[in-house]
């Protein structure tokens, strides 16, 4: 029973795992992180992220302009640039460690300590990898939040508002932290289920002598 769960357990982690490391890597590099409509132009529709401004137009033209200076952006922006590509580092080489101590794979079979140290590196590399993802989007949702609600800035000033990167970077660090979870879980029920030990295989016992029937010292050579 211990190691059908640990076989679910370490698809379903790599499965959300994938899915986590995929959406962290949309999220680093799509302009969605917050969105802004003009009053004064409701045709036009600005998007912000890490690299880039869009503007779309109401005829679907998008025109996008790179960030002018690193150094002269939000200090949000910055670390969230370092940090979401440290997330999608750590993501695929949680998920490659991961792999390779799955079940499935003939790497390291006669290793079965080996293949529990991989999952559980990996499970915890794709923890870590959750967390880097979940840390720089919720900080730019939070100054979201506040500058929207800035009683100093007059109400005619239009305000950023969430994107759809905001929810799809939640969505991709709790994926990550879930299968790195489910990975080292996995780790750990593998680790309880012993396999039995093999049953030694002796050799054909010596045919018995009849009973009553002694051994010739002349004939003991001829006995194994």
């Amino acid at each position: 029973m211990a190691g059908g769960w640990g076989a679910k357990a370490q698809g379903g982690g790599m499965l959300l795992a994938l899915l986590g490391w995929i959406s962290s890597c949309v999220t680093t590099f799509v302009p969605l992180w917050k969105n802004l409509n003009l009053d004064l132009n409701e045709l036009e529709v600005w998007n912000m992220g890490l690299w880039q401004v869009c503007i779309t137009q109401e005829e679907g033209v998008v025109e996008c302009q790179a960030h002018g200076s690193f150094l002269a952006l939000p200090p949000e922006l910055r670390i969230s640039r370092l940090l979401m590509c440290l997330s999608n580092g750590l993501g695929l080489l949680g998920c490659l460690l991961a792999a390779l101590g799955l079940e499935g794979w003939r790497t390291c079979e006669d290793k079965p300590g080996r293949k529990r140290q991989l999952l559980l590196g990996g499970g915890a590399t794709l923890g870590l990898a959750g967390i880097t993802t979940l840390v720089p989007v919720s900080w730019v949702a939070y100054n979201t939040v506040l500058d929207f609600w800035d009683e100093t800035v007059p109400d005619i000033v239009p305000r950023w508002e969430f994107g759809e990167a905001t929810f799809l970077g939640w969505f991709a660090g709790a994926f990550l932290a879930a299968g790195g979870l489910l990975l080292a879980c996995s780790a750990r029920a593998t680790s309880t289920d012993t396999p039995l030990a093999p049953a030694c295989h002796q050799g054909p016992a010596a045919p018995g002598l009849p009973r009553g029937h002694h051994l010739h010292p002349k004939n003991a050579d001829l006995v194994i």
